[in-house]
């Protein structure tokens, strides 16, 4: 509920509401507060506000030279995302969402490249009884789909912070010290100081970059697309944040 909150568009629409409720007695700052957010939810739905937010994420790691993954490191590390329960074309099991799909194709992609093992993460979500770790998901479609098989699941972690300790805790077992990590790019810098915090060397393999086309005139039209991006930037900026004081 709190981060609803703090992010788009659960934020503009709080500053919406508070902006009609001050107006009768405040017109100026209800007008303002009213106008703000609707100015916000504009530059937030475009493709230069989401641009604006995202680029500097996606620069802070450097992409991943994929024919060299194998000498700098021991093993593949991919994180979850969501899922989808029940889908009907692949026999009612839960499936990763898009964004894990994308995780997992390039860490399929290295995997073959480079012949170093996989760890996936990932753990409930939910607290249905039908739920499943997130990560048994993607060993089974790692399996069936890429025709890559996972030598460690980690089933229990439900937080950046407790993939990066639960899954260096199962590396460190094996002599694994040193990962390829994979997650999407606005997300790389802060798995990285996660998983370093837990003690392994990580070299970064981010992917689903969301920032390299270049401008056209299309990107001044809203779209919800641009505001998922948005909020997914604002998300890992306020996560960074949160890194530098824990």
């Amino acid at each position: 509920m709190c981060k609803d909150l703090l992010l788009p568009p659960g934020s503009l629409m709080l500053l919406f509401a508070i902006g009609v409720l001050v107006w009768r007695r405040r017109p100026l700052l209800g007008k303002w507060l009213c106008g703000s957010a609707m100015a916000l939810l504009y530059v937030l739905s475009t493709g230069v506000g989401s641009w604006l937010l995202a680029r500097p994420l996606e620069l802070l790691e450097p992409t991943l030279d994929a024919s060299q993954a194998g000498a700098s490191a021991q093993a593949i590390v991919v994180l979850s995302a969501g899922r989808i329960k029940h889908s009907p074309e692949y026999g009612g099991h839960n499936v990763p969402d898009f964004v894990a799909l994308e995780r997992m194709a390039y860490g399929a992609h290295l995997a073959r490249l480079s012949g170093l093992p996989l760890l996936v993460t990932g753990g409930l979500i939910s607290k249905d009884p039908d739920d499943e770790p997130l990560a048994a998901g993607m060993a089974r479609l790692f399996n069936s789909a890429f025709g890559v098989q996972v030598r460690w699941i980690e089933m229990h972690s439900a937080t950046t912070a407790e993939n990066a300790s639960m899954s260096a805790a199962m590396l460190r077992r094996d002599g694994v010290s040193r990962v390829v990590l994979v997650t999407n790019a606005m997300h790389m810098r802060r798995a990285r100081i996660a998983f370093e915090r837990a003690g392994l060397q990580v070299v970064p393999g981010p992917t689903f970059y969301v920032t390299a086309r270049g401008f056209n005139p299309g990107e001044l039209m809203p779209t919800a697309e641009n505001l998922r991006r948005s909020y997914y930037a604002i998300y890992e900026w306020l996560g960074l944040v949160r890194y530098q004081f824990s």
